[in-house]
């Protein structure tokens, strides 16, 4: 609930999700769109960030205080995996 205080007063033409019925609860039906077709892509690249990097999986030790640090992590992620990191090849 504290995501949707958040993102509900921007203007945004419609919401995905996936059929988990909770959202139905306060998603506004005019506005959402419960399909696969428009979350997968994102399920699957948040499962590759918890596979390579420790601070992203769930209830682990490891962890970021920094926000800088998560979005460079994140850089050299995408960078490796696009092969675009040339220090590694």
């Amino acid at each position: 609930m504290k995501l949707w205080e958040t993102v509900k007063e921007l203007d945004v033409s419609f919401y995905c999700s996936d059929y988990w019925k909770s959202y139905r609860e306060f998603i506004p039906a005019e506005k959402h769109l419960q399909t696969k077709a428009e979350t997968f892509t994102v399920e699957g690249y948040n499962s590759r960030i918890r596979h390579y990097l420790a601070r992203f999986k769930r209830k682990g030790k490891c962890y970021s205080k920094a926000e800088h640090m998560i979005e460079k992590s994140l850089n050299l992620l995408f960078l490796k995996l696009n092969n675009e990191l040339t220090i590694l090849n």
